[in-house]
């Protein structure tokens, strides 16, 4: 039977979400604790994969296991089991052919920043202090719904067979001291979020034009986008699919 895990994890200890050699990632750290739990050897797939250092409020993932268990009872056993940065919300059956990556229809990121300096939200916010152009860098989100190939944002040595997204969402909202960057697409590639964030950056301080944003996505050529903000932070914080009730 598969089963479908809803989490969450604050990415600052682990190396990203994927399992990796001599590191710590989330999804060791998970399937440790559920081979533990249901006394067996479980694999995870998960809905993608965050860099080292971003956050996820909303993840998905799926495993496959023989017998059924009490679901509530098995997610208070693994939250408090895990360490205190993951936290457990949901599992559930699913059909057998669901597939936690490849059935996900949309993805949502968000990119969180604070232009006045806070010593409070420093871990989970980037601190900009250079004054930006909202109105200006969110005429540039307009323009990414024209494109779907976004190679310029990618990191250049990459395993994808293609390099086009279908962009649904992308927005800058400003409250106060705090700016919140929000897109949606069918898929992402690595790196796309903080390249696209860090070259939107030039456009808010001037130091590229809004035409100049269409000529990189042109060009196809990472070395001609804007630098990869920080990853502290950047948050997935919705994956949507066909089956599941979007909350």
């Amino acid at each position: 039977m598969r089963y479908f895990i809803k989490f969450a994890y604050n990415g600052k200890n682990y190396f990203g979400y994927q399992i990796q050699p001599n590191a710590i990632s989330v999804q060791e750290t998970l399937e440790k604790a559920l081979s533990l739990m249901l006394k067996e050897k479980i694999s995870i797939v998960g809905a993608g994969r965050t860099d080292s250092g971003v956050h996820a409020k909303e993840m998905f993932a799926h495993f496959d296991f023989e017998n059924e268990f009490e679901n509530t009872k098995l997610v208070k056993k693994l939250n408090s089991y895990l360490p205190q940065d993951i936290v457990i919300y949901d599992i559930f059956k699913v059909d057998n052919e669901a597939h936690a990556r490849f059935d996900a229809t949309k993805r949502t990121y968000e990119y969180d920043i604070h232009t006045f300096k806070d010593a409070f939200i420093n871990e989970g916010s980037w601190y900009q202090h250079q004054e930006l152009n909202v109105d200006k860098m969110n005429e540039a989100c307009k323009i990414l719904f024209e494109y779907t190939d976004f190679e310029c944002f990618s990191k250049v040595n990459t395993d994808v067979h293609t390099f086009n997204c279908k962009i649904y969402e992308a927005n800058w909202q400003q409250n106060g001291n705090h700016l919140k960057f929000t897109i949606s697409a069918d898929r992402f590639l690595r790196n796309m979020v903080r390249a696209i964030v860090g070259t939107m950056i030039n456009i808010g301080i001037g130091k590229i034009s809004i035409d100049d944003f269409r000529t990189i996505i042109e060009s196809k050529d990472r070395g001609k986008a804007g630098f990869s903000v920080p990853a502290h932070g950047l948050y997935l914080i919705k994956v949507e699919y066909p089956y599941i009730e979007s909350k």
